[in-house]
């Protein structure tokens, strides 16, 4: 596989992970049902305010899917950062990787490779984590 996604919605990613550090970001994309095109970013509240961990807040998780469903539109991506380490999963990032269908984001903004940074793209499935290409676009 291989996830199609703007340079715009990469800028927005990489900004917010910065605007939050030393915390985590993260956020969604969503996209019309069945297309697998990420349209429309959402980015979201760490409700962990932590530089190791994020969660969605469990309100703005449930305002996500009822906006998702009223827009006939599914979760396409789900991102966040990583503060000190390489864009990776966690193994708290695939325990709670509850998305069979969504391409799983990760930005690395660790001081090492600053002013770079990582942008990788995983699905995880049933604890299986398989990195996928990133195809940017315009």
């Amino acid at each position: 596989m291989t996830l199609e996604i703007s340079q715009k919605m990469v800028d927005a990613i990489i900004e917010q992970s910065r605007v939050e550090y030393p915390d985590e970001c993260c956020g969604a994309i969503l996209g019309p049902i069945g297309s697998g095109k990420p349209v429309r970013l959402k980015p979201m509240v760490n409700a962990a305010h932590s530089p190791t961990f994020y969660e969605f807040d469990p309100k703005d998780l449930l305002a996500l899917y009822r906006e998702a469903d009223d827009n006939d539109e599914e979760i396409v991506v789900i991102y966040h950062s990583h503060t000190e380490t390489q864009a990776y999963p966690s193994r708290t990032d695939i325990a709670y990787a509850g998305e069979p269908g969504a391409h799983y984001v990760l930005v690395s903004t660790r001081k090492e490779i600053a002013p770079a940074t990582e942008f990788r793209s995983y699905r995880i499935v049933d604890g299986v984590v398989t990195e996928e290409k990133v195809s940017i676009t315009e």
